[in-house]
């Protein structure tokens, strides 16, 4: 917000990751510094194979680094912590558990047990709409209702960093749109550190405060762009004139490092 002291959350240290492959050594990223703001929306685009999905496995300690490190709110990250929690494209549902076992989960995990649990995970059911679905399994859910779960069993652990890689990627438009404005809307209200994948240069100006535009393989920050177009945001923003330049600027950038790729 404008004129508040934050510090920051999340700082990547010049951080590089080498991939052993049958071809030899593939180097993903290649000296990613970048500081994270507290409460800070960024979300990243990049070619395919640029090492975004990378970078946020390092952040969420499901990988290490091959050199370089992270920090999360000064301590090196070592492995995976309850602060950071992590929403992937595919729902990463337990079929057998309900809706509200499901937001429940990590809740369990924490030590967090009984009508506690409960009552955290209904908050955050209700948050995401799903109130009418608590006892109904991930069978019987569209993709757009299982990944509002995955949604709420992220918040519901308290994370302080929301580490999203393409969350939306898999769903139709018209469900995609309507999960943007509820995420933009969650977190006007909770306020988290945000770090969000996408393909989708309107997605990534809609939703961030900054927009990382990564190169080609391997993987650098090519520019980092402000977004200074005011929340609350809606549907409507896309059809002004300052997100229109936003967008043929960084589709432009990003276009140029798809050609890259295809050399």
């Amino acid at each position: 917000m404008a004129g508040e002291e934050r510090s920051v959350k999340v700082k990547i240290d010049n951080v590089k990751r080498i991939f052993n492959t049958r071809n030899g050594e593939m180097i993903a990223l290649n000296g990613v510094s970048l500081d994270i703001m507290e409460n800070e929306f960024i979300c990243v685009v990049g070619p395919s194979g640029c090492g975004k999905s990378t970078l946020l496995n390092i952040i969420a300690g499901l990988l290490e680094p091959s050199s370089g490190k992270v920090y999360c709110d000064g301590k090196e990250v070592k492995g995976t912590g309850t602060e950071r929690g992590v929403v992937f494209q595919q729902y990463a549902l337990f079929p057998w558990m309900t809706v509200k076992k499901n937001v429940m989960f990590g809740l369990e995990l924490k030590g967090i047990k009984g009508r506690e649990a409960e009552d955290i995970a209904m908050k955050y059911i209700k948050m995401v709409q799903l109130e009418d679905f608590v006892n109904h399994y991930p069978k019987e859910l569209s993709g757009g209702m299982k990944q509002r779960v995955a949604i709420a069993r992220a918040y519901a652990v308290n994370p302080s960093i929301l580490l999203m890689d393409e969350p939306f990627g898999a769903l139709d438009a018209q469900t995609r749109t309507q999960l943007q404005t509820e995420l933009l809307e969650t977190w006007e209200k909770e306020r988290k550190t945000c770090f969000f994948i996408t393909h989708d240069v309107e997605e990534a100006i809609i939703l961030a405060q900054k927009v990382i535009i990564m190169s080609a393989r391997p993987g650098r920050i090519k520019e980092i762009v402000d977004i200074n177009i005011p929340y609350p945001r809606t549907q409507e923003t896309k059809m002004t004139p300052e997100f229109l330049d936003l967008k043929n600027h960084i589709w432009g950038q990003v276009y140029q490092e798809y050609l890259e790729v295809r050399k």
